[in-house]
């Protein structure tokens, strides 16, 4: 009998999740829950303050307002079904509807990676030329900026699907994971995984090291521009601008660069559960907080609408 004879079509998966405890699973459940509603109220509110408000029509709020979009899009991919899983002990999800989620998955993560380089170039613009920002940071740039975003991240997600989806898969099909995550479908394949790994190293290159080291030199920039500032109120002013910024970049980069680059041999599946579910779930809940907290503009806009809102329920 050959390999090849071994290897059937998997048709389904089955995703173990976090517990099989009926009583941790309701608590999960009513959790997650109120940090999905949670992410879905403030993204929202994010994207309805920046549409309306004249004084948010500029670049950052631009890229913020693309930012919204992609974590409530990327969290909507994952916690539906999670929630779901969490009620029922039949976690199965078809191939098709696995790699689709695979898909979007890395298609919204790879868009995310990228829009916060340019986020920081336009801090780097903002600081260090705030008298050429406006040329420089044109509508068009912002534009042509997120075509770059979503085009890199769309064919980032049609090449590892692609590829994963030609991978064989014998008899195995647990996945030991809440979300069809993409290193934990490729190590259940029983076919060469050459060619996926090397996409994963290229991949790993240009849309995660470089994004990244082009955000610390932005910084590195940005840093030395403030403290030339002579007024401490002048440093202040010029910092808080980027803190919301460097916090997001902060909680996006370090839970990926700490699933992808940590050695197999000091990973588990429980740690890159905990990792995946603090990306999927946690940062898009957080990101509004941070800009919102963070940002006077964002909360006079927020405040406004609220205002206008309680006007109206009362007539």
């Amino acid at each position: 009998m050959t390999g090849q004879d071994n290897q059937t079509s998997i048709i389904e998966f089955i995703l173990l999740g976090f517990s099989r405890e009926r009583g941790t699973n309701v608590f999960l459940f009513a959790v997650v829950l109120c940090m999905y509603l949670i992410t879905l109220a403030g993204n929202t509110l994010i994207i309805v303050a920046i549409c309306v408000d004249p004084r948010l029509n500029t670049p950052m709020y631009f890229f913020l307002c693309n930012l919204s979009i992609l974590d409530i899009g990327y969290t909507t991919s994952v916690v539906p079904q999670l929630l779901a899983h969490f009620l029922t002990n039949h976690r199965d999800i078809s191939f098709n509807r696995c790699m689709a989620q695979l898909y979007i998955a890395l298609f919204l993560g790879s868009v995310e990676y990228v829009l916060l380089a340019f986020m920081a170039y336009d801090r780097y613009v903002a600081v260090c030329h705030p008298l050429r920002y406006k040329i420089i940071m044109s509508k068009k740039v912002c534009i042509q900026m997120m075509m770059v975003s979503w085009i890199s991240g769309f064919i980032n997600a049609v090449v590892h699907t692609t590829f994963t989806m030609h991978l064989h898969f014998c008899n195995y099909n647990v996945i030991n994971h809440f979300v069809c995550e993409l290193l934990a479908v490729i190590n259940l394949a029983c076919s060469n995984t050459f060619v996926n790994e090397i996409g994963l190293t290229v991949s790993w290159v240009l849309v995660l090291l470089i994004p990244c080291t082009f955000i610390m030199l932005s910084y590195v920039y940005i840093i030395s521009a403030i403290l030339r500032i002579h007024s401490a109120e002048g440093r202040h002013k010029a910092f808080s601008t980027c803190t919301s910024h460097l916090t997001v970049v902060t909680l996006c980069y370090g839970t990926v660069m700490l699933a992808y680059i940590t050695p197999k041999a000091e990973t588990s599946p429980h740690r890159d559960k905990i990792l995946s579910f603090l990306y999927a779930v946690v940062t898009p809940m957080l990101n509004p907080l941070i800009y919102s907290l963070r940002n006077k503009d964002v909360k006079a806009a927020l405040t406004k609408i609220i205002r206008r809102k309680n006007i109206i329920l009362e007539r």
